[in-house]
């Protein structure tokens, strides 16, 4: 049909020693013509006072670019903002080589590791500035720190920056220069930092937040009463200083950024979201050209994915996978690539499952609670289930049947992982729940729990992705149903989704699950509960990072976590691995998320003239790309194609 997957081995290495970023050489450096413009008018310093002393120089994929032109994608309402941050902005202290395979320097200009893996030391570029033209230092840092650690700000604080000895201790050792130290050997947290979430150290610029702190401008209750959203000068900074995950991040053109593109029309305020160039970015290419190539990226917000599919048809989408990268899309886009002017690239979205049950095992229903947490009832679930026929009706017979567990590519797959509990076997999971007690049933053949009531289980489902989730778990509440459990599926998107998951407030939803290839190193929330978008036991993940939070798990639970210190306490790649398969085969062996479905990867779109964009796109739940490359994607020509 005009495309072929080619899946390639995507490894990674646990980087540690001292690793040193490319630096340019003295030269004239080049800027985009609309910025020399501005140079000329006197509105903008010249390129050479906007760079850092010493520019990353970014290695192109293809070739120098030109510059120009605007990138087209398209978004949906209601929490779809990583829409944004997966395109423009994952830039951290270090960053991901393009084939997932060796950790580099980024804002960093250079980092060191001891040789305990519990200090890490980065060295930033002198002179690298915000995108107001203000300077970016240790300071910024320093502040981010301050706001970690203080309980009004962050009463919640994120799994890299904290292990079991309490949190991460940051120290500023000079204006370019900052430590991370660790209470016990954190042999991932490099690569955390290089993941998605690493952005918190460097997303809080100081000279901008610090006047919605109470401790920084006396007069912040003015700025409090001025804006009706806020209730005090606490919820105030939140709404400023919002994680950029969330779509309060996406809502605030004034917030500075180190990203190649910086907001100025924001998400939801129209039905065009805008980011222009960034003057002050900081990297150029081999040539001395300063990046991102492209003027602008937008997004126009749209209904559905439907709605997006003809933009694509219509030659509006110049580069997008998310959405529209669905098998049941792939026969209608190669029909009208030639009247969309775009071809095919390979996303390498190989995760743990693509489409996996995901039961609140900290249900707050007792009666829910008590059943969830039977491994039988969930083997009969998983036995409820004819995995190929959803394969052959949603995803056209693309993809295998499985279990939650690394992909065949990874190199910690087991066989055994991806096919335990997987079989459609209505008897089997007839006689399962038949022996845990649910063995009568209503007038409508379904099963009655404890209390004499139907039990019930209500699924959150959010059409995210391009997955089709909605379609797959009608399929799965019809299966079920054949053995008596009355599944009840409920349509939301995803920010309430994951809203109301993190609060532990659902009985299930559906979701993909990370932890397919190497990713299950750092991202392994399928295998081990942690608060972050998968939330099969959101109390016990609290407790994982703070044991004063929460709910304390089961002795199991606890041997889990324990098992995974083995992977993050050392920086030897064999005994990580060692560890990471322990923690895998006791999650698997519990069947803590119920995959479905596995692929080998999944596809987008680019236009015709589009260069440098990464194919394969290596792409996970933490991964978000593909970001750390698109400031050097140009359109061969300077413009869109007409």
């Amino acid at each position: 049909m005009g495309y072929t997957f080619k899946v390639k081995h995507l490894l990674a290495t646990t980087a540690a020693g001292l690793c040193m970023a490319s630096v340019a050489w003295a030269a004239d450096y080049k800027e985009a013509p609309e910025l020399a413009e501005l140079v000329a008018a006197g509105d903008l310093p010249p390129v050479e006072e906007r760079l850092p002393a010493e520019p990353m120089v970014l290695d192109v994929l293809d070739s120098v670019g030109e510059y120009g032109g605007t990138l087209r994608r398209a978004i949906l309402g209601g929490g779809d903002q990583h829409n944004i941050v997966r395109m423009i902005s994952n830039e951290n202290l270090v960053s991901w080589s393009p084939d997932w395979k060796t950790v580099e320097p980024n804002i960093a200009e250079s980092y060191e590791v001891s040789d305990d893996a519990t200090t890490f030391t980065f060295h930033l570029r002198e002179g690298m500035k915000w995108s107001d033209g203000e300077p970016f230092t240790v300071d910024d840092i320093m502040f981010w720190y301050e706001v970690f650690m203080d309980g009004r700000l962050t009463p919640t604080k994120h799994s890299n920056f904290v292990d079991e000895t309490g949190p991460v201790e940051v120290t500023k050792i000079d204006d370019t220069t900052v430590e991370f130290k660790f209470g016990k050997p954190n042999g991932l947290f490099l690569q955390n930092m290089a993941y998605g979430y690493g952005y918190y150290a460097v997303n809080y610029p100081a000279h901008y937040l610090k006047q919605f702190h109470a401790d920084y401008n006396p007069d912040v209750q003015a700025l409090v009463d001025a804006d009706p959203a806020a209730t005090d000068w606490v919820s105030l900074f939140n709404l400023k200083a919002g994680p950029m995950h969330t779509p309060i991040f996406w809502q605030n053109v004034d917030r500075p950024t180190l990203h190649p593109w910086h907001l100025t029309t924001p998400y939801g305020a129209t039905d065009r979201v805008v980011a222009e160039r960034n003057p002050y970015y900081f990297k150029v290419d081999p040539e001395g050209q300063q990046l991102p190539y492209i003027d602008r990226v937008t997004w126009d917000q749209v209904e559905d994915p439907e709605s997006i599919l003809l933009k694509a048809f219509n030659g509006e989408i110049d580069y997008m996978a998310r959405h529209i990268g669905r098998a049941s899309n792939l026969a209608a886009l190669t029909d009208n690539k030639d009247r969309g002017k775009y071809d095919f690239y390979q996303v390498g979205d190989i995760t743990a499952s693509q489409a996996a049950l995901i039961l609140n095992l900290n249900n707050a229903d007792p009666v829910k609670r008590d059943i969830v947490n039977n491994l039988d009832f969930r083997k009969a679930l998983s036995h409820a289930i004819d995995r190929q026929e959803i394969i052959d009706l949603v995803y056209l017979g693309v993809g295998r049947p499985v279990q939650t567990s690394p992909h065949p590519l990874s190199p910690v797959y087991n066989e055994k992982w991806s096919t335990q509990y997987a079989e459609f076997d209505p008897d089997a999971a007839n006689a399962l729940l038949d022996s845990i007690g649910l063995d009568k049933r209503d007038d409508d053949g379904f099963r009655l729990g404890p209390d004499g009531e139907r039990f019930t289980l209500v699924f959150l489902v959010a059409d995210v992705f391009g997955f089709q989730y909605p379609d797959v778990m009608e399929i799965v509440a019809e299966q079920a149903a054949e053995v008596g459990l009355d599944i009840q599926v409920r349509a939301t998107d995803r920010a309430r989704l994951n809203e109301v998951a993190s609060k532990g407030e659902h009985d299930g939803y559906i979701y993909n699950c990370p932890g397919g290839l190497v990713d299950a190193y750092a991202n392994p929330d399928c295998y081990l509960p942690r608060p972050t978008i998968i939330h099969w036991a959101p109390e016990w993940a609290a407790w994982g990072v703070d044991h004063s939070t929460g709910e304390e798990p089961p002795a199991e639970i606890k041997v889990l976590f324990e098992a995974y210190d083995g992977v993050t306490s050392t920086a030897d790649p064999a005994a990580q691995e060692e560890a990471l398969k322990k923690v895998i085969e006791m999650a698997t062996s519990q069947l803590y998320t119920i995959g479905i479905r596995q692929v080998d990867g999944a596809f987008g779109i680019a236009r015709n003239n589009l260069r440098n964009y990464p194919d394969p796109m290596p792409i996970a739940g933490q991964l978000w790309t593909p970001a750390p490359y698109a400031a050097q994607y140009y359109f061969e020509g300077g413009d869109n194609l007409d």
